[in-house]
């Protein structure tokens, strides 16, 4: 179950408590029966590297689709733009 900050709008208390995901937010301060409002504070996780791939955590044995190696892939040319209407408009007189 995740802990839930608080802080009361009147009277500064703050405090942690851990409630279920199903259970409704805390309105009342218990110090002061004052306004309360969540705290919402930067997530604990962080994803570094180079990317994650269906096939990380699977045996090199077993897997059925063979990864192509990264100096073959050609990058895709852009496509064509087309020309704005006034240009063709203009050629076409």
């Amino acid at each position: 179950m995740p802990t839930y900050a608080y802080a009361c709008k009147d009277c500064d208390h703050a405090f942690d408590i851990v409630q279920s995901f199903s259970d409704s937010s805390l309105t009342e301060c218990p110090e002061c029966k004052g306004a309360l409002r969540k705290k919402f504070n930067s997530v604990g996780v962080v994803f570094k590297g180079s990317g994650f791939y269906r096939t990380d955590s699977r045996d090199a044995k077993g897997s059925t689709v063979s990864a192509a190696p990264a100096s073959s892939a050609a990058p895709a040319a852009p496509a064509a733009a087309p020309a704005p209407a006034a240009a063709t408009a203009a050629a076409a007189s």
